[in-house]
């Protein structure tokens, strides 16, 4: 992965460069955020967060090429934080 492009290792999409919130914690720099609605990632967190917390949520995979961390991206609805795509 470099700063311009990143794959989701759990599917093998390209990632879209995303913005974090103002208020998350996160650096005010983009991240790449795996979109597809059918990574296997995505897909099997609405279960899992079923199960383990009883709630209808998931996750997508984030990347952060400045720091080089990793992990979930809490969404609750397919079009959760679309609007934080940078084109």
């Amino acid at each position: 992965m470099t700063e311009e492009t990143a794959k989701c290792p759990h599917c093998g999409v390209e990632m879209s460069k995303w913005m974090p919130p103002d208020d998350s914690g996160w650096d005010p720099v983009y991240q790449f955020v795996c979109f597809n609605d059918d990574c296997s990632y995505y897909v099997k967190g609405w279960e899992w967060m079923k199960s383990q917390f009883n709630q209808k949520a998931s996750y997508r995979h984030r990347y952060d090429p400045h720091s080089g961390d990793s992990g979930p991206l809490a969404v609750w609805s397919p079009s959760a934080l679309r609007g934080r795509i940078i084109e």
